[in-house]
């Protein structure tokens, strides 16, 4: 992404994949998921939601915890940050286990959001974190076996 060619291509790329899609607001996982999202909710004329660790939002959170290799993670999202009517893009740079994945469409559950796209820049087909992934609009820019 500090290539200027390469960063305005994806980003182009993703906008003309959901342009039509009415897509209301997009999720961002902390902290990569920002970087894309960010963009693409300002191409689609979004509104661009904070997915973040434990502590760093404000407001009241729903929080959903996830297993790692070694551990567990949490993550948090603001219980009004979504409403039943929103068409939400959940995006990550990275799909691997899909760990982090579940939980934040979990969580964009919680707040009540029912129309729910998943975007990764890139899968690793691998480690079959699709698997985990309860949702039919899935979509990952790069696959890697």
């Amino acid at each position: 992404l500090k290539d200027a060619d390469v960063l305005h291509f994806i980003a182009d790329v993703l906008y003309e994949y959901y342009k039509n899609k009415g897509i209301t607001k997009i999720v961002g996982i902390e902290s990569r998921g920002f970087i894309l999202g960010s963009i693409l909710a300002y191409k689609l004329g979004a509104g661009f939601i904070l997915m973040r660790k434990p502590g760093k939002l404000p407001a009241h959170t729903y929080q959903e915890e996830y297993a790692l290799e070694y551990g567990t993670d949490t993550l948090e999202i603001h219980k009004d940050a979504l409403t039943k009517d929103d068409i939400v893009l959940l995006h990550d740079d990275l799909l691997a286990t899909g760990g982090s994945a579940n939980a934040a469409l979990n969580l964009i559950q919680k707040t009540g959001a029912k129309n729910i796209y998943v975007n990764f820049l890139i899968e690793l087909e691998f480690l079959k974190g699709m698997e985990k992934i309860d949702n039919d609009n899935v979509y990952s820019l790069l696959k890697f076996d």
